[in-house]
């Protein structure tokens, strides 16, 4: 597991954000931005809410998607693991309340100039 990025949530269009049908929010790339973040907006229909609609998490990049449930355990499920096209996440919390995603990716993903 490595550190991937953090996700903000925003009400702004961001410039190049991309929609994730499943979840019904636009991303943006973190791999885009020198500080690996990930801006996201939500669809006023998306089944998002509570802490990930709210507050920022934080993203671990896994090297299979099996260790999504493995290092998964223990954390309270905020949001089961999806097909979001690219890549599969799943988003947890932890004990002490920190918001995790986990998330394994079809490609590896690439920065665009």
């Amino acid at each position: 597991m490595q550190f991937d990025h953090v996700g903000i949530p925003t009400t702004e269009t961001k410039p190049n954000m991309t929609f994730v049908p499943a979840t019904r929010v636009w991303i943006t790339e973190a791999h885009d931005h020198p500080f690996r973040v990930e801006w996201l907006r939500f669809e006023p229909d998306s089944p998002v809410t509570g802490p990930l609609h709210d507050q920022p998490h934080v993203g671990y990049r896994v090297a299979r998607v099996e260790e999504i449930a493995r290092l998964s355990k223990g954390m309270k499920v905020l949001l089961e693991p999806f097909d979001a096209g690219f890549a599969v996440a799943g988003f947890y919390q932890t004990a002490d309340g920190a918001n995790i995603e986990l998330v394994w990716y079809r490609t590896e993903p690439k920065a665009r100039s």
